[in-house]
């Protein structure tokens, strides 16, 4: 089986991918995968490193508000589009997965184009608008909210799976995790991180919620900072001798959930996924400007299973954080019901079943056992 993935920019494209890459070569070890994005974006180093091929197209999206830059942009995604079918046609796939992101488009587009079966990939509960318009075109669209169906107008392509999640997320152990990042075994450890590229706001409340609770609360943190604040985050911990490891970006994050008692992050589907994967409670700060505000969205599903807080953006700030990290981790029973509500919201088939799928669709099967009101089961995934 040959299947190229499409997909790209943040983790929360890229990291769907290569949950299903790996699952793919599980099931199949001789298996050809092969990965398309651009040159920018997280898959560029993030592809690589797990092992995987990654051809490169061109693609920009369209400022919805400078709309002088409109002529170029239309120009770069000409250029991409004749890339993506040269892609397709050079590495000749039995079936595309596009995962989103701007890279997914053109090579969705180019499947199409070229007869290839397509299978999309959404991850958050608001679709965006790429992704509902190809899902025309898809032989199957896989979705991680049931709500998500009512913004699609084709729904016999629909499947309800759940967001695929990295096995090694779940491969952590909490020792080996406290002693990987110097931190004690007799202390409750908070794990902050605003996504793959970091959130200035989450760090800033961070450190003077440190501020606020050194000398109250026995707690130590990891705050992974994104590479922008690494370095003031780094100065004001050593400085003022505050508990906390902080790092710009972490490659062994499997390690940090394992570690962690309470986590501090943004909404993304991915990071909820992982969430629900590993059962940790968390203190959700959706990103504000996110399309369709589908992050606040996402993290409704998680509050109101009683697996989450949430501070919006606008009233995050060091007094209310700090005011929230010191009850959560003042009531261990909350705690513990925390993380079995998070478990119910986890779907760790998600990665077989997609697979599955594009097994099928491979050997020219459009339907086969999954059949076509598959996207009426399962009403509780996310």
């Amino acid at each position: 089986m040959r299947v190229l993935i499409a997909g790209g920019g943040t983790g929360g494209h890229v990291y769907p991918g290569l949950a299903v890459a790996e699952e793919i070569h599980r099931q199949h070890p001789d298996a050809y995968v092969v990965f398309a994005g651009g040159r920018r974006g997280l898959e560029a180093q993030a592809v690589p490193e797990a092992g995987f091929a990654l051809r490169f197209v061109t693609v920009q999206g369209l400022p919805r508000r400078q709309w002088w830059r409109w002529p170029g942009a239309l120009l770069a995604n000409a250029v991409g589009l004749v890339q993506a079918l040269i892609v397709v046609l050079t590495e000749r796939p039995d079936v595309v997965l596009g995962t989103g992101g701007y890279a997914s488009g053109p090579i969705a587009l180019a499947a199409f184009l070229t007869g290839r079966p397509l299978v999309l990939q959404e991850q958050n509960s608001v679709p965006g608008l790429a992704n509902r318009w190809l899902a025309r075109l898809a032989s199957e669209v896989h979705l991680a909210f049931t709500e998500s169906r009512a913004y699609f107008d084709r729904k016999d392509n629909l499947r309800i799976t759940g967001n695929p999640v990295r096995s090694f997320i779940l491969s952590g152990d909490r020792g080996h995790g406290l002693r990987h990042f110097g931190l004690a075994d007799d202390k409750l450890t908070v794990f902050v991180f605003g996504g793959s590229r970091g959130a200035r706001r989450i760090n800033e409340a961070t450190i003077d919620a440190m501020r606020r609770l050194k000398g109250r609360v026995d707690v130590q943190f990891i705050l992974q900072t994104g590479r922008e604040d690494f370095d003031n985050a780094r100065t004001s911990v050593e400085r003022e001798g505050l508990p906390a490891r902080v790092m710009p970006f972490l490659k062994d994050i499997h390690l940090a959930y394992a570690a962690a008692d309470l986590l501090v992050c943004r909404a993304g589907a991915m990071t909820l996924a992982e969430i629900a994967a590993c059962g940790t409670p968390s203190i959700l700060v959706p990103y504000p400007f996110a399309a369709h505000n589908h992050q606040e969205i996402n993290a409704e599903n998680l509050v109101e299973r009683g697996a989450a807080t949430l501070i919006k953006d606008a009233d995050l700030d060091g007094e209310r954080l700090a005011r929230e990290i010191a009850h959560l981790l003042s009531d261990r029973q909350l705690l513990r019901k925390m993380s079995a509500h998070a478990r119910t919201f986890a779907r760790l088939d998600a990665a077989e079943r997609i697979v599955r799928s594009l097994d099928r669709l491979a050997g020219g099967d459009p339907a086969g056992d999954n059949g076509a009101t598959d996207h009426t089961q399962d009403e509780g995934a996310a």
